[in-house]
C-alpha cells in the first residue's frame, strides 16, 4: 500500500519558517496503530490524516505520541494541499472532525483562513506544578477545553520564558499558551505541549481559538494581527464573530513523497 505524503510550512510563505506540518491523503482510514507509527516516524509537532468523502473532507491529527481534538496549522496545510495539489475547484473545502466538528477553510488568494469554533475560558486557580513549570509568574491565569492561559505584563517576559518540560509533562493538559500584548503586533504567544509528545510548537492555529477571543475583548478589537514567538515563528491574521474565530496565513509546500510498503 503506498501512501501519498506532504510536508508544508504552515502560517508563512518562506520554507523554513512557520509550523511543518505532514499531511497524508487517503482513501480510507488506517487503523489507529498506524497512524501513529506514522506520526512518530515523521517526528513532526503533527501529521494530519485526510479522508475525502463525497464533496467534504475527514480529517484527524496525531503528534509523535498521541492524538489531538484539533489542530489549526496541519489543517491550514491540509487545505494548501487539497487546493494547490489536487486543484479543489471551490473556494471553501469542509473539513469533518471527530472531536471538534466541521471545520472550514476559505481560499483567499493569497491567504486561507480558518473558521475554527471559537473556545470559552474561565479564571482558575493554578494547578500544582504548572507555575513551577513555566518558571514565571503569569498576572492571570485561564484554562480552556485544552489548554491553560498564562497572561504576562509585556512581549519579553513571554520571549524569556525557559519552561521544565519534564514538571510540564506531569500536568494532565494537552497544552500551555503563554501571552502578552505585543510590541509591533496585537499580541504574542508561545505554546508547549510535552504532555503530547511537542516541547514547543512553532506555529499553533489552535491555540488561537482561546488567544482570539481574549485578545479582542481585552483590546476591544474584532480583527488582530499575532505572532507566536517561537524560534521559527510565524503571523496570523485574526478574526473574531461571536462564537468563531477566523485565523489566516500563508502557507508553502517543502516536499511530496510517498510512504511505501505499509
Amino acid at each position: 500500500m503506498k501512501i501519498e505524503l506532504y510536508q508544508v510550512d504552515a502560517f508563512t510563505d518562506e520554507l523554513f519558517h512557520g509550523n511543518p506540518a505532514a499531511i497524508c491523503m487517503l482513501d480510507r482510514w488506517l487503523d489507529d496503530n498506524s497512524m501513529q507509527k506514522i506520526a512518530m516516524e515523521n517526528n513532526l509537532s503533527e501529521t494530519a490524516f485526510v479522508v475525502k468523502n463525497y464533496n467534504q473532507f475527514q480529517i484527524r491529527w496525531f503528534t509523535p505520541i498521541a492524538e489531538v481534538d484539533l489542530c489549526g496549522h496541519a489543517t491550514l496545510a491540509a487545505a494548501h494541499i487539497i487546493f494547490n495539489q489536487y486543484h479543489y475547484k471551490k473556494n471553501v473545502i469542509s473539513f469533518n472532525s471527530i472531536h471538534s466538528g466541521i471545520l472550514r477553510v476559505r481560499n483567499e488568494g493569497e491567504y486561507l483562513t480558518l473558521d475554527f469554533p471559537a473556545q470559552k475560558i474561565k479564571k482558575i486557580i493554578p494547578p500544582d506544578k504548572l507555575i513551577e513549570g513555566i518558571g514565571k509568574e503569569p498576572i492571570e491565569i485561564y484554562k480552556g477545553k485544552t489548554d491553560y492561559l498564562l497572561v504576562y505584563q509585556n512581549e519579553k517576559e513571554v520571549q524569556t520564558i525557559s519552561p521544565d518540560f519534564t514538571v510540564l509533562s506531569k500536568i494532565n493538559i494537552r497544552g500551555v499558551i503563554v501571552t502578552a500584548k505585543g510590541n509591533l503586533y496585537d499580541f504574542v504567544s508561545r505554546f508547549f505541549a510535552p504532555k503530547v509528545g511537542v516541547n514547543e510548537d512553532p506555529v499553533t492555529g489552535s491555540a488561537h481559538t482561546i488567544l482570539i477571543p481574549y485578545w479582542g475583548k481585552k483590546l476591544k478589537k474584532d480583527e488582530m494581527v499575532a505572532k507566536q514567538l517561537s524560534a521559527r515563528q510565524g503571523l496570523l491574521k485574526c478574526r473574531t464573530n461571536n462564537n468563531r474565530v477566523y485565523i489566516s496565513g500563508k502557507a508553502i509546500t517543502y516536499l511530496k513523497g510517498e510512504i511505501l510498503n505499509l
